[in-house]
């Protein structure tokens, strides 16, 4: 063993892929009450190129530091693809997956040893702590809301990793507001029901029809590439995208708390929300064998014991934004979670961007919820010199 207090070690074996993910279960939440171990197959599979086509114009790498005994103290992975790095203003790869001891060494190493190996393939910036793949999964580090527990695929960590990103030098690039909105907790405002009121006989809400979801998804690519892709960083999705999200979820879906609005027949909105897993999962220490498949089937279909929703992605198609639509869906939603004797007594909204305000007073003042949980981007400039910039407001472009 090395006379150095900790080693970098990169992850190339089972074995070590192993260690890899039990590291945070073991030691750093270990006793942690609001902390849920996620599921080791969802990990995995950011890892496997069979399964994550960012693999295919892109890598991925990952480390452990260790101490002389040779225990495991921090890990961190680090990726990029380049398409999306050419989205941003400079290529931009990510660290992510971060878990650490509380000390700056050990995080530094880690910082490090990403940096250099992102540098080394034409990236010139990281973002942390994020993920290889979807920005709805592990994006963003928890700097407010500790007390809470998380969403789905949602990122949980102790409150000092915050210390540890922004003393190495990552400065915050955008920060991503979680909301929350108990049933019986407080009224709607009324001004929903008003505005909803004054649309005309062309719009409408309705649920999901499950039994046309290529249709359903058809519907929700539409919207989404209108309402979201225009974001830094969001690529367009494709038909094939579209369908195979939807048949992911098909098995957790409860048709009664997802909307889709129309107008003259159009798809012009959604409001995409599950049955949040977390509630279900948090028992299976990671594991999701036959028995865990069967028992979460039993909780999501038949015992109905999940009690909290999950609010995955609102979009407006933007012409229609300031018309109402957004209030006839939660009048939709109010009716439901309010009026109806259901399992559900809370919903949560999450990832709706600072560079969005819209969305954010949108939610404050109509959907009347409470933001609980704040999680932060971060971004390192490889060259220090160079001028930082946050992520540009939605509809402001950025300074040259």
């Amino acid at each position: 063993m090395s006379t150095e207090k900790y080693v970098l070690q990169e992850v190339t074996t089972p074995a070590q892929e192993r260690e890899w993910l039990d590291f945070p279960k073991k030691k750093i939440y270990k006793g942690n009450r609001n902390w849920v171990c996620p599921l080791d197959i969802d990990i995995e599979a950011v890892f496997d190129p069979a399964k994550n086509e960012l693999f295919a114009d892109g890598e991925a790498i990952r480390w452990v530091v260790r101490d002389r005994k040779g225990e495991i103290q921090g890990r961190i992975a680090a990726f990029y693809n380049r398409e999306k790095a050419a989205i941003e203003e400079q290529p931009t790869g990510g660290c992510g997956f971060f878990e650490s001891i509380d000390d700056q060494q050990v995080a530094d190493m880690l910082f490090d040893a990403s940096r250099m190996w992102l540098s080394s393939r034409g990236m010139e910036a990281m973002d942390g702590p994020v993920n290889f793949g979807q920005r709805r999964d592990w994006w963003g580090l928890l700097v407010e809301g500790y007390e809470f527990q998380p969403l789905y695929k949602n990122p949980y960590n102790p409150p000092y990793y915050k210390e540890l990103f922004e003393n190495y030098g990552f400065r915050n690039y955008f920060n991503q507001y979680s909301y929350i909105w108990r049933v019986n907790a407080s009224e709607a405002n009324k001004q929903i029901f008003a505005r909803a009121a004054r649309l005309d006989a062309g719009y409408h809400v309705e649920n999901i029809d499950m039994n046309n979801l290529e249709e359903a998804a058809e519907n929700f690519r539409v919207i989404y590439n209108k309402a979201w892709a225009l974001f830094s960083g969001v690529k367009p999705m494709t038909q094939e995208e579209a369908l195979e999200m939807v048949h992911e979820m098909k098995p957790i879906i409860d048709p009664r708390i997802i909307f889709f609005a129309y107008f003259n027949e159009e798809p012009i909105g959604f409001f995409i929300t599950v049955p949040d897993l977390n509630r279900l999962i948090g028992k299976f220490n990671g594991k999701f064998g036959l028995w865990q498949k069967l028992r979460l089937m039993w909780d999501l279909k038949v015992s109905r014991s999940c009690d909290r929703i999950f609010g995955i992605i609102f979009g407006i198609a933007p012409e229609f934004h300031g018309k109402g639509v957004e209030s006839a869906i939660m009048v939709k939603y109010y009716e439901f979670l309010e009026l109806t004797k259901n399992e559900y007594r809370s919903m949560e909204l999450a990832w709706i961007g600072d560079f969005n305000p819209v969305m954010n007073r949108m939610i404050e003042t109509y959907v009347c919820a409470t933001r609980n949980k704040i999680h932060t981007t971060y971004r390192y400039l490889f060259d220090r010199e160079k001028e930082f910039h946050r992520c540009p407001r939605l509809g402001v472009k950025r300074r040259e």
